[in-house]
């Protein structure tokens, strides 16, 4: 798919696909072809890249949005808070991206097909069904 396929499909900027793809392709995960008929095309065994892989090769992001704050570093309030939550925070981080690791492209082209199929049968539009 082309760069801006993607971004349609993910709502998003063409340039942000390029992007994120660009650190997928250091990896092998995927590889661009310029031209007609060019765009992005995965370059690993859908049985053996896991979320993990992506994960890794995006950088390992930060996995949750929220966390301890430090506006007011002082604040003992803040600070109590920030405490009781770093190991709570630290284990479902690595939980999340443990089983990261447990999940396969294979596994997620299989869930999308049999969606896509009962879409289908129930005569529903498919949206992203590239």
């Amino acid at each position: 798919m082309t760069s801006e396929a993607l971004a349609l499909c993910m709502n998003t900027n063409p340039a942000v696909v390029r992007r994120t793809m660009a650190g997928l392709r250091e990896m092998g995960l995927v590889r661009s072809e310029k031209g007609h008929g060019g765009g992005w095309h995965l370059a690993s065994d859908l049985e053996t890249v896991t979320l993990r892989d992506i994960y890794d090769a995006l950088g390992a992001p930060q996995v949750f949005a929220i966390g301890n704050k430090t506006e007011n570093p002082v604040c003992l309030v803040e600070q109590a808070v920030n405490d009781a939550l770093d190991d709570a925070m630290r284990e479902a981080e690595a939980l999340l991206v443990r089983r990261l690791g447990d999940v396969t492209l294979a596994a997620l082209s299989a869930d999308f097909r049999r969606r896509l199929a009962t879409r289908k049968r129930q005569g529903k539009a498919s949206h992203h069904a590239a």
